[in-house]
Order: structure tokens, then C-alpha cells, then sequence
């Protein structure tokens, strides 16, 4: 009977094929191999936003006049919902964090060479969806601080040159935060932002799929031996992912998200309002710029220069690479070094001034 429905669902999915996919799939074991894990460990903390996310969603209500108690409500009558809450947020910070480690990982050991630009193009796109759901999930509790903070936050949007205040009127619903704009930031973070990432995911893997795991330029390739993806690799991964766990258990059981106040249009904004931790150094930066610089408008300039700098970093597959198709280490691993060590420090700043 098992053997009759093993070979009917084979008919049907393919499983063979799978199966033989799986036996022949192997992973380069090298100095660079644990950078490997970095990848499974931000697809397993989207898994836990999705999972986390639906279970918030049989309880909150995208409404101002609702919005707050909804979550409050959660923290304080649902079952463990105060546990699901703070695990949703942890994770999500958690997440960003380990897609810029995936990413910088990628860009030093130099995996971004052909033919992987669209491996790369996709994981850029992914970790700016990253970002967009951290912008859009911030203001859902609709308390004091991500409500000015979504201020901030669109503000600046409005400083981008040309299309600035079409952004940010878009993102708003009309002139100013409020209601319209706990709607958009809802369906953008339940609907629009995972239905694009997940798909995207899916062409990211098949892509990873396809090219195989790069090997770093220092190590020949011919000396590199290799191990079997399933069960090898993959149990391997599967521990690692039991330690993203318990660090995650661990943050959400002893330093619960906080709910705070909620939010009052008319109150004055918090002392030291600021972005959250992934958008401090480019906020910090646009602080730090005067108002004016010759005859330009500082914030302006300051957002100006942070679209040529994404731009330019996604761009790295065709300056980081020369006509030979190799890489050029030294060039990208200083600049990744300078970047790195810029958003470190003036991140740092950021929440000290």
C-alpha cells in the first residue's frame, strides 16, 4: 500500500526527480564554509515572521481607534500572546541583522562573480523588502514612537529629489500619518511586501540552486572537497537553526517588546525620537549634514547621495568584476570594509547622541 502511494505521488509530483536532485547536490567545505549558514539562518527567521504573523493577525485590527488595544489585548489577555509579540519583533530584528551579515558575507568571498549577478540582484531586492517590512510592521502598534518615528520616516522619503513628496504622500494616504496610513502599512505588511518575498525567495534558491555555492577566488576549486547537501549539510543547518532559536527564545522570554504609549497626534514627540537601529546611520548622517550645502538643500544632497550609494552597491557584479570575469578583492573588499565599518560606527552614534 505505501509503495502503491509512493509511486502515485510520484507519477504526479515527481518525487524522483527530487530525490535524485537531492542525492547529487553537495556543498564546498573550506575556511569561507560556515559563511554558508547565514543564508538558511535568514530564510528559517522569515519562516518564523510568517508563522508568528499569522497568529497576530486572529487578533489585531488595523484600525486608529483600535489599533493599540489590539495589541495590548494580545500582550495581556491572549495566551502567550504577549511571548508571540515579542518573538514577531525580536525575529524581525534578528532577520534584518543576519541578511546584512548573508549579504557582506556574499561580498567577501567574492560570490557575486559570474554567473551569479542575478543571485545577487535578487538578494539586494529581498533585503530591501526586509527593510520595507521592518518600515511598514514599526507603525502597526500605532503607540508614540513608531508613530513619530513613521513621521521621521516619511519625511525623509518627501527629501528624495523629483519624486519625493509623491513617495511620501503615497505612503501617507494624504498630507499627514493617520489613519490612511495605519491602512497602507498594514495591507503593504501582511500582503503586498510577502507576496513579492516569497516569490522572490523561491527565484533566489532556484537561482542558488542552479549556480551551486560559490567558492571563494583564493581557494582552487579542483582542491576543494565537498559535502552532500541531504543529510549532511543540511543537518548541519538544521542545528545552526536551532541555536537562532534559542537566542530568539532567549531575547523574547527575558527582554519582552515593550507596547509603550499609544499614539496622540497632538502630544509633542518623544525626547530623542529616532528610527530603528537598521535606518540610525543614515539618519544620524542626514543630521549631521548642514542645511544647506552651496546652493543645495542639505537633506536633499544627503538623500541624493544614499540612492547613488544603493545604486552603486548593487551595481557591484559590474564594477567588482574585471573583463576576465574575476574578481577585483582587493578593490570590493575595502570598500565593503569602509561600509561596514561606517554603518557600525554611526550607527553606535546614532543612539548615544
Amino acid at each position: 500500500m505505501t509503495a502503491k502511494a509512493i509511486q502515485w505521488l510520484d507519477d504526479r509530483l515527481g518525487l524522483s526527480a527530487i530525490r535524485e536532485l537531492m542525492d547529487h547536490k553537495t556543498v564546498p567545505v573550506h575556511s569561507a564554509t560556515r559563511w554558508y549558514y547565514f543564508g538558511g539562518i535568514t530564510l528559517f527567521l522569515f519562516g518564523i515572521q510568517m508563522v508568528t504573523g499569522i497568529l497576530l493577525l486572529f487578533y489585531y485590527r488595523p484600525t486608529v481607534a483600535e489599533g493599540f488595544d489590539s495589541v495590548r489585548f494580545i500582550m495581556t489577555r491572549v495566551e502567550f500572546g504577549w511571548l508571540i509579540r515579542s518573538i514577531h519583533s525580536w525575529s524581525a530584528n534578528l532577520l534584518i541583522f543576519v541578511a546584512f551579515v548573508h549579504m557582506f558575507s556574499v561580498v567577501l568571498t567574492h560570490a557575486y562573480r559570474p554567473p551569479r549577478e542575478l543571485t545577487w540582484a535578487s538578494g539586494i531586492v529581498l533585503l530591501g523588502l526586509m527593510l520595507g517590512f521592518g518600515f511598514s510592521g514599526y507603525l502597526l502598534p500605532w503607540n508614540q514612537i513608531s508613530y513619530f518615528a513613521t513621521k521621521v520616516g516619511t519625511d525623509v522619503a518627501a527629501g528624495t529629489p523629483g519624486i519625493g513628496p509623491s513617495i511620501a504622500r503615497i505612503l501617507r494616504g494624504g498630507e499627514d500619518v493617520g489613519a490612511p496610513t495605519l491602512t497602507r502599512f498594514f495591507a503593504l505588511h501582511v500582503m503586498v511586501l510577502p507576496l513579492i518575498t516569497v516569490g522572490l525567495i523561491a527565484f533566489h534558491i532556484l537561482l542558488v540552486q542552479k549556480n551551486g555555492m560559490s567558492t571563494p577566488p583564493w581557494i582552487a576549486a579542483s582542491r576543494v572537497r565537498h559535502l552532500k547537501f541531504f543529510p549532511n549539510f543540511l543537518l548541519r543547518e538544521v542545528m545552526v537553526w536551532y541555536g537562532a532559536l534559542a537566542v530568539l527564545g532567549v531575547l523574547a522570554a527575558i527582554f519582552p517588546w515593550e507596547l509603550g504609549e499609544k499614539a496622540d497626534p497632538f502630544a509633542s514627540a518623544p525626547k530623542g525620537i529616532r528610527p530603528e537601529w537598521y535606518f540610525l546611520a543614515q539618519f544620524y548622517t542626514l543630521k549631521l549634514i548642514p542645511s544647506h550645502v552651496w546652493i543645495f538643500e542639505g537633506e536633499l544632497l544627503g538623500v541624493a547621495g544614499f540612492g547613488v550609494l544603493a545604486v552603486g552597491w548593487a551595481l557591484l557584479p559590474v564594477w567588482g568584476v574585471n573583463r576576465a570575469g574575476e574578481a577585483r578583492t582587493r578593490l570590493v573588499t575595502g570598500v565593503a570594509i569602509v561600509l561596514i565599518a561606517y554603518l557600525a560606527a554611526f550607527t553606535l552614534l546614532g543612539y548615544i547622541k
